[in-house]
């Protein structure tokens, strides 16, 4: 589908996005394997989220949509039901690997595939780290899906030095973990999100830089309910929108401002971004809060090495902001985007040269140079990438004549509503 964008004047209103999506797979998974019914609220409606929900209706889980309530019945410890058929995670990364570690304590075989972009992306990251633990998990000979796990007797604990920064990779060692007795300890040289450790009631603590995580058994879910904030992912193109926009102001309300995702937040301040937090309280262990976006002029900064793993899914939108402001956008030690839903380096750089711009493109990164020559009869690519799909409509949104971008039912892997939220706003 090529969906068409007009230039937008202005964005002024109050914004209500759906939860987080990495909140919202964690929450139905924990749901599912604690002991009783748990309810959850303001659940992402993500495409990606519904296949964690379809996987576990195949675990024979009871999964109840009801308008923004979901009522999920768990079966309890080591109590999921054998699947009839192969387990499909679409395009959802957090769902394959998540579940790669709760399938590896389970005690029959299941097989894990996903659609044509998540069968190339790396599992070997998770496979490694958990037949360490002793599981029966392979790979395909590239290293990808489908996922292949065996039953084991030999599950055990163990101690484990990230080697990527990979929020997904320590929730598959999590959640392999609170299946045994004994303590499993992962040691984190850079934080990554922490929603499991939230969640679940994990401990850690930081010693010389290094972030100390202690899980076992006692971490195991149970029943619980909760209202999920709202993406801060998602908020991150409504905000950049707002900020490019002239006389604009933006309230979105009850936004995740968990610490290991505010990375956007603060970097588009740094840039001189007017964003404001307000009403801000915890729920669920989780910090939420209103953000308050007001136009403003922007100038590039350098970009921290150290924020880059939490701000990588933020990096295309970010490039928007980028592009609109004082000097040149450069980001590197991001080599981790060649391995998301499409080569989000490549998919930008490509866009961003219909543009007419000078576009360095870097093995880890790329950088922008110069003002925009061409605005005419602009057709930007999503690569099938929703990501990508939302930062180049956003940027249309700018250019005097718009533009257009192709494939942008991809948008529906995490934000069906976007074309009716702009709408609403606009």
């Amino acid at each position: 589908m090529i969906q068409q964008f007009e230039k937008i004047e202005n964005i002024n209103g109050i914004l209500n996005l759906p939860g987080d999506k990495s909140i919202s797979h964690r929450a139905v998974m924990f749901a599912s394997l604690a002991k009783g019914e748990s309810v959850i609220q303001n659940c992402s409606n993500s495409e990606d989220v519904k296949s964690t929900m379809n996987i576990f209706s195949q675990l024979g889980i009871r999964i109840d949509v009801g308008g923004e309530k979901i009522k999920i019945t768990g079966n309890g410890f080591n109590s999921l039901r054998v699947p009839e058929s192969e387990l499909y995670a679409g395009n959802s990364g957090t769902t394959a690997r998540l579940l790669s570690g709760i399938l590896s304590a389970q005690n029959f075989n299941s097989v894990i595939t996903g659609d044509e972009s998540l069968s190339i992306r790396p599992m070997l990251r998770v496979v490694e780290p958990l037949r360490l633990m002793g599981a029966g998990i392979n790979a395909s000979e590239l290293g990808t899906l489908p996922l292949i796990i065996n039953p084991t007797k030999n599950l055990h604990p163990i101690e484990y030095k990230m080697k990527v920064a990979s929020a997904q990779v320590k929730s598959a060692i999590i959640l392999a973990a609170i299946h045994l007795d004994g303590e499993t300890i992962i040691n984190e040289t850079t934080k990554t999100r922490d929603h499991s450790e939230r969640m679940l009631g994990i401990k850690t603590e930081v010693q010389n830089n290094i972030t100390r995580i202690v899980v076992s058994k006692r971490n195991y879910p149970e029943p619980f309910e909760m209202t999920i904030p709202a993406d801060i992912s998602t908020a991150s193109f409504f905000i950049v929108l707002t900020l490019l926009a002239k006389d604009s102001e933006l309230i979105i309300k009850n936004v995740s401002l968990n610490p290991t995702r505010t990375g956007i937040i603060n970097l588009l301040s740094s840039m001189g971004g007017s964003i404001e937090i307000e009403n801000e309280v915890i729920v669920n262990g989780e910090i939420c809060g209103d953000i308050k976006v007001k136009s403003s002029r922007l100038k590039n900064i350098d970009i921290p090495v150290d924020i880059i793993p939490n701000i990588i899914d933020e990096v295309p939108i970010l490039s928007v902001a980028g592009l609109f402001a004082e000097g040149n956008f450069k980001i590197n030690h991001a080599k981790e985007l060649r391995i998301k839903e499409s080569d989000r380096i490549k998919s930008l750089c490509y866009n961003y040269k219909l543009l007419g711009l000078d576009v360095v493109e870097e093995d880890d990164g790329f950088e922008l140079n110069g003002n925009i020559q061409n605005e005419t009869d602009i057709l930007f690519e999503s690569f099938g990438d929703h990501r990508i799909a939302m930062a180049f409509a956003v940027l249309s949104m700018q250019l005097k004549n718009g533009a257009a971008v192709n494939q942008f039912e991809s948008v529906a892997v995490s934000n069906p509503d976007f074309l009716e939220q702009i709408k609403q706003l606009s």
